[in-house]
């Protein structure tokens, strides 16, 4: 670990959850996406990546499991009754939820900084948690504004985000581009044979996930990679362009 952050001293932390990802697909797809895209970034540019988080965000929003349209189809898919979906179902309220992971974000990034990183990356794989992670950040720029020790600089990107205009529709829910990356990264867990149309539920997607392949996934793992290490290096070559107040997100 020393020697890979004095050689560069960036840290990768991939961002996921467990969600109905159809039948063809992992629960834990966003996580094993965006773990794969922080190793990716790490092998070709440098840096170290911190273990996956799969838990914390909210269970009561922005899932597909608790949209009213798709829960009980979920529920029914997975076996489980659609009422533990529910909200009330959980301790603390969305919007506390919503806090809590707020909270546990800005934890992990005092974390790193105390390993003495230049920049720490959030790295998004299930796509609302994109902008819980930037406001983590700036809660944690805020923080340390004016405090007497060297700041570590923080970004978050989501693959989609940053393929906007070199792809069409970049990203989408269990289509063709997740499962083109899950073919790429863990075949073993994708089953086309259950993509087939009459057994898609809950695919949010311009591309059908029938026709994914490994070698798109692959395309579209690299291209993200390397546009997120130019990202970083002007990062890490110019941090006082990523600081202070109304510092850019992008």
């Amino acid at each position: 670990m020393t020697q890979r952050r004095l050689e560069f001293p960036v840290v990768y932390i991939p961002l996921g959850t467990l969600e109905w990802h159809g039948l063809h697909n992992p629960m834990g797809a966003d996580g094993l996406q965006a773990e794969t895209l922080t190793i990716r970034c790490a092998k070709k540019g440098g840096g170290l990546v911190f273990p996956t988080v799969y838990y914390g965000e909210s269970r009561a929003g922005s899932l597909l499991e608790t949209d009213p349209k798709f829960r009980k189809g979920v529920a029914e898919r997975m076996g489980i009754p659609v009422e533990g979906l529910l909200e009330e179902r959980q301790p603390y309220s969305s919007s506390q939820q919503i806090e809590h992971y707020c909270h546990h974000l800005v934890h992990i990034l005092a974390e790193a900084a105390s390993y003495h990183f230049s920049l720490a990356v959030f790295v998004v794989g299930h796509y609302p948690l994109l902008d819980h992670a930037r406001a983590a950040i700036l809660f944690y720029n805020q923080w340390c504004y004016d405090k007497p020790w060297k700041h570590m600089g923080a970004w978050a990107f989501a693959d989609f985000q940053v393929l906007k205009g070199i792809y069409e529709n970049p990203g989408d829910h269990a289509g063709g581009w997740e499962t083109s990356h899950l073919l790429a990264s863990h075949p073993e867990t994708v089953d086309l044979s259950r993509a087939a149309a009459n057994l898609q539920y809950g695919i949010m997607s311009t591309r059908d996930p029938i026709q994914s392949t490994a070698e798109f996934g692959n395309e579209i793992y690299d291209t993200a990679a390397e546009y997120a290490i130019m990202k970083v290096r002007e990062r890490l070559n110019h941090p006082e362009l990523y600081q202070g107040h109304g510092m850019p997100l992008d």
